[in-house]
């Protein structure tokens, strides 16, 4: 045996799942894929996750003691502007974290002996993912989070049940998590990564690729504000129909209401056969 082949630090004596730098490969990009869309899936199942709620929202809203403080704290006008804003949306950090305990105490996610249904389950990050996975936590009912890998980094927030918590390095991938297992869609005020995900659910409803689950927005200033539906109705880029895909609320007991006539438990989750 020569010296090559009595190499033992040689890549080639590594078995295939040891070698972090051929999974890393570009040609193995759709294994990692598989790998990523699996693990998750198959932890969800073994702690009996049978749906979810799904809730986004700004990771910058603060909860309304961290707005105060920093309203507190702020000594320029541009800073004193901002910290205004941050009391006024504050409040809705609270209405998430209430929908938080109420889903989960109404839901099913408190179940024992069954698959848990309509389980929140959000972006993972701080602001209205904190306080969606807080009011769960305060319910005592598991909750999850679906973290995203970032340049700059986004720390799981506490109130993540732990073994329910994962990061994800696809953005396909945790999409695809988000919409198989909802129920429900509840929306708070956000920015692109909010209007994103948003669009992303009302696409596939009005293409009829996933069932009729409901879609609640939070806040009929924010949203009316925001996105003027009535335009792209009245210029035919959708159809009437399509304005009513989801529907606008203000309080988390109303979007409770507006769930429950929209048939929330009746619904089954995307899930292809």
């Amino acid at each position: 045996m020569d010296a090559e082949q009595g190499d033992t630090n040689s890549r080639s004596h590594l078995l295939a799942f040891e070698d972090a730098e051929f999974l890393r490969s570009d040609e193995m990009r759709p294994l990692r894929l598989a790998l990523e869309f699996s693990k998750a899936d198959l932890a969800l199942t073994e702690k009996g996750i049978a749906s979810t709620i799904v809730v986004f929202g700004s990771s910058r809203i603060l909860s309304p003691d961290e707005a105060r403080e920093a309203l507190c704290q702020a000594r320029d006008p541009a800073s004193l502007e901002r910290a205004k804003h941050q009391v006024e949306f504050s409040a809705w950090y609270q209405e998430a974290r209430t929908l938080g305990r109420i889903v989960s105490e109404r839901g099913g996610a408190l179940a024992t002996g069954a698959m848990r249904q309509n389980v929140i389950v959000t972006g993972g990050g701080p602001g209205i993912m904190e306080a969606a996975n807080r009011g769960a936590a305060e319910a005592g009912a598991p909750s999850i989070g679906f973290n995203i890998v970032l340049p700059i980094e986004q720390p799981p927030n506490p109130y993540i049940t732990p073994d329910l918590m994962f990061y994800f390095h696809y953005f396909a991938i945790r999409k695809m998590h988000f919409a198989m297992r909802a129920n429900a869609l509840a929306i708070f005020p956000g920015g692109l990564g909010t209007m994103d995900e948003l669009f992303e659910i009302l696409a596939l409803k009005q293409t009829r690729k996933c069932g009729l689950m409901p879609v609640i927005l939070f806040s009929r200033d924010y949203w009316r504000t925001m996105i003027n539906f009535e335009a792209l109705v009245a210029l035919g880029m959708i159809d009437g129909e399509d304005a009513g895909l989801f529907e606008i609320v203000d309080t988390a007991e109303e979007a409770w209401t507006v769930l429950i006539r929209r048939g929330l438990m009746a619904q089954t989750p995307l899930r292809e056969p």
